[in-house]
């Protein structure tokens, strides 16, 4: 359940972080950043550790002084958030769909506190999609929405980057937040269709999913199939699931590396600011 008040320290932290780090990927204001849809806005002084690129060397010749151009984007970008809401979300505590969907409303909340536009979705068997807005207003319908979610049903990633990928325009920034406990064929697959956007992904995990605390004789049951299996945890066998899980996340981590882009791995305890600070940075 994600209550009201979180808005208002997501106002707090929005006002302590660097404004410089924010507007890395949250940015309507004039932008250092040089691409398609860029247009020159007009001149400051060179500061070290600007890019070196960006010096205009004919006003140099002139003035004896450095500057840089400064160019405004002529579109502003739209944030995607797609929080994965099948029934694997729905273990520990806190749940890992109720962290996730915080990390989601975050996100948006900080886009739309630098005049961007956000547009969030869920997927596990189906795909839903909440429509692109302006506005913190639409921050409640947002969190009004995930609050009444049911966690269910299996996780058709491909699928539904398959479907969500109709909805994307230009300059888009797509954020991903799922355990991501699937294959990482069907993830990279899934990657490939959403095209040539700027896109993180973030993988929530329970503290006790990275380290199982469950040993003997136990019955597991999938959440997403409700298959049941018998089975003896020995130490043995805790040893092979971590070494699968690390591999795994290597695994993402470097299919990320490879596609250009970002990967993030956090549990469930990790406070959800240092998450956010450490993602905008």
């Amino acid at each position: 359940m994600i209550e009201a008040d979180f808005l208002e320290e997501l106002d707090r932290f929005h006002l302590i972080i660097n404004k410089r780090v924010t507007s890395k990927y949250f940015g309507s204001r004039a932008s250092a950043n040089i691409g398609r849809g860029a247009m020159l806005k007009d001149y400051r002084i060179y500061s070290e550790g600007d890019d070196f690129r960006q010096i205009d060397w004919k006003i140099y010749a002139r003035t004896d002084h450095l500057y840089i151009k400064r160019y405004e984007e002529e579109r502003n970008m739209t944030v995607h958030v797609i929080i994965d809401d099948s029934a694997s979300m729905n273990y520990g505590k806190p749940k890992k769909f109720d962290y996730a969907a915080m990390l989601g409303v975050g996100f948006a909340y900080l886009a739309l506190k630098d005049h961007e536009r956000f547009q969030f979705a869920t997927f596990s068997d189906e795909l839903d999609v909440f429509q692109p807005r302006r506005g913190l207003r639409h921050v409640a319908s947002m969190i009004d929405h995930l609050n009444k979610v049911k966690v269910k049903g299996a996780s058709k990633f491909l699928d539904s980057m398959i479907k969500y990928r109709k909805l994307l325009g230009t300059k888009s920034l797509i954020i991903i937040i799922s355990d991501f406990l699937l294959d990482p064929e069907e993830i990279k697959e899934a990657l490939l269709r959403l095209g040539n956007h700027h896109i993180k992904l973030i993988q929530v995990l329970d503290p006790s999913e990275r380290e199982l605390e469950i040993s003997g004789d136990v019955k597991l049951q999938d959440a997403e199939t409700n298959e049941v299996l018998r089975t003896y945890i020995s130490p043995r066998l805790v040893s092979q699931y971590e070494l699968q899980l690390g591999k795994h996340v290597t695994s993402l981590n470097k299919t990320c590396l490879d596609l250009k882009s970002d990967f993030y791995l956090v549990t469930t305890d990790t406070p959800l600011f240092d998450v956010f600070y450490r993602i905008l940075s």
